[in-house]
C-alpha cells in the first residue's frame, strides 16, 4: 500500500489534476480490500494506468486475484485489460494518433508485465494446493496404517471366537445332553437334582459363551477399537470431529441392545472416514430410522468438489460392517446414488437387549 502510494505521488508531482488525484486516492486506498474483493479492486487500479505512468498498484491487484481465482479466461483478460490500459494515453483520440509500431511494441512489453504477476501468484495457488494434498495424504495413510492393524487384531479376534464356539461350545453342549440324559434316567432323586443342576448351569454357560463370541466378533477392546466401546451417545461427536459437513436426522427406538448400538455407530464412522477419503469435500447426511419391526442407519454423501488421492483399498471396513449387520440378523448395503455420491445403509431387525 504505501509503495503504490509512493508511486503514484511521484508519478503525479508537479502535473497531477483533481480527477488523477481521485484515481490514485481510490486505486491505492483500494489494495486494503483486495484480498476480500480482488477482481473489484483490480478494476479500480485500471483508471490509475490509464491517466498515470504506474505500475505496482496494478500488479499487487492483478497477483491477489491471480493467488485467489482458477478462473484462467477471467486472468486472461484481466491482463490483457492492464496492458491495453497501460499502453492508451487520456484522452483516448490521442493514443493511436503517434507510431502505431511503437504503441504495439509498448502494448506487447507492458502484457509480458501484467503475465508475470498472474503466473506467481498461480504458482502461490498450486504450492498451497499441493501442501494441502500433501497434508491429506499423509494422514490418509495414517488412517489406513490404523485401519489395517484394527482388520489384523479383528481377524485374530474372529479366529478366536469360531475356536470358541467350534470347540467349548461343542463341549459344553454334549455336557449339557448327557446331563439331561441322566436326569431322565437316574432313579435316585440325588442324583437326578445333580444332574438337573448339570443341565442348568450348561445351559447358562452356553448362553455366557454365545454372548462372549458375540462381543469378541462385533466389538474389541480398547487397545482394537479407535474409541472404547462407543454407543449412540457418543454418534454426535464423532460427527462432529469428522471434519465433514454433516447433518443428523431421526432417532433409534429406545433400549436397543449395546451391540446394536456399536454396531450403527461403526458404520456411521467408517461411512465418514470414506467419505473423508474418497470424496474431498462432500457433504453427508446421516439418518436414523425405526418402525415397528426394523431400525436402521443410512449414511449418503454428496458428489465431490475435488479430486480425490487414489488409496490403495481392500474394503475391509465394509466388510466388517456387513459381518457386523449379520451379527444382528440385519442387511447392509452400499453403493454409488444417481446424483454421483455414495450412500450405504444398516437395516436390522428390533430386538430387545
Amino acid at each position: 500500500m504505501a509503495l503504490a502510494g509512493l508511486d503514484a505521488w511521484i508519478n503525479l508531482f508537479g502535473e497531477a489534476t483533481p480527477l488523477m488525484w481521485a484515481c490514485a486516492t481510490v486505486g491505492c486506498a483500494g489494495l486494503f480490500l483486495r484480498r476480500r474483493f480482488p477482481l473489484a479492486v483490480f478494476l479500480l487500479t485500471l483508471p490509475m494506468a490509464l491517466f498515470m505512468d504506474v505500475a505496482v498498484a496494478p500488479i499487487a491487484a492483478l497477483y491477489t486475484l491471480a493467488a485467489s481465482t482458477r478462473n484462467r479466461p477471467l486472468l486472461a483478460g484481466c491482463a490483457l485489460l492492464n496492458a491495453a490500459a497501460d499502453t492508451l494515453v487520456w484522452p483516448l483520440p490521442g493514443a493511436f494518433g503517434g507510431d502505431r509500431a511503437w504503441t504495439l511494441v509498448q502494448f506487447v512489453y507492458t502484457l509480458a508485465t501484467a503475465v508475470a504477476p498472474v503466473l506467481f501468484g498461480q504458482l502461490v495457488q498450486a504450492r498451497h494446493d499441493v501442501a494441502r494434498r500433501l497434508a491429506e495424504v499423509q494422514e490418509a495413510r495414517e488412517h489406513e496404517r490404523a485401519l489395517y492393524a484394527q482388520t489384523v487384531l479383528a481377524r485374530e479376534r474372529a479366529q478366536l471366537a469360531r475356536e470358541m464356539h467350534d470347540v467349548v461350545s461343542h463341549q459344553v453342549s454334549l455336557i449339557a445332553v448327557q446331563a439331561g440324559a441322566l436326569q431322565v434316567a437316574a432313579k435316585d432323586p440325588d442324583a437326578r437334582e445333580a444332574a438337573r443342576t448339570i443341565r442348568t448351569l450348561s445351559a447358562n454357560t452356553l448362553d455366557e459363551l454365545r454372548h462372549m463370541v458375540t462381543l469378541l466378533r462385533a466389538s474389541g477392546g480398547k487397545a482394537t477399537e479407535l474409541t472404547p466401546q462407543p454407543t449412540l451417545a457418543d454418534l454426535r461427536q464423532l460427527i462432529t470431529h469428522s471434519g465433514i459437513e454433516t447433518t443428523l436426522t431421526g432417532e433409534l427406538p429406545p433400549h436397543i441392545s449395546t451391540t446394536a448400538q456399536r454396531t450403527v455407530y461403526r458404520t456411521v464412522q467408517e461411512a465418514l472416514t470414506n467419505v473423508r477419503k474418497h470424496a474431498p469435500g462432500a457433504r453427508a447426511d446421516v439418518r436414523l430410522w425405526h418402525d415397528a419391526h426394523h431400525f436402521g442407519v443410512t449414511v449418503t454423501n454428496t458428489a465431490p468438489t475435488r479430486p480425490s488421492v487414489p488409496l490403495p483399498s481392500a474394503r475391509h471396513g465394509l466388510i466388517g460392517l456387513g459381518e457386523r449387520a449379520e451379527l444382528l440378523h440385519g442387511t447392509f448395503s452400499a453403493g454409488p446414488t444417481p446424483e454421483g455420491g455414495y450412500a450405504v445403509e444398516l437395516r436390522a431387525p428390533v430386538r430387545p437387549d
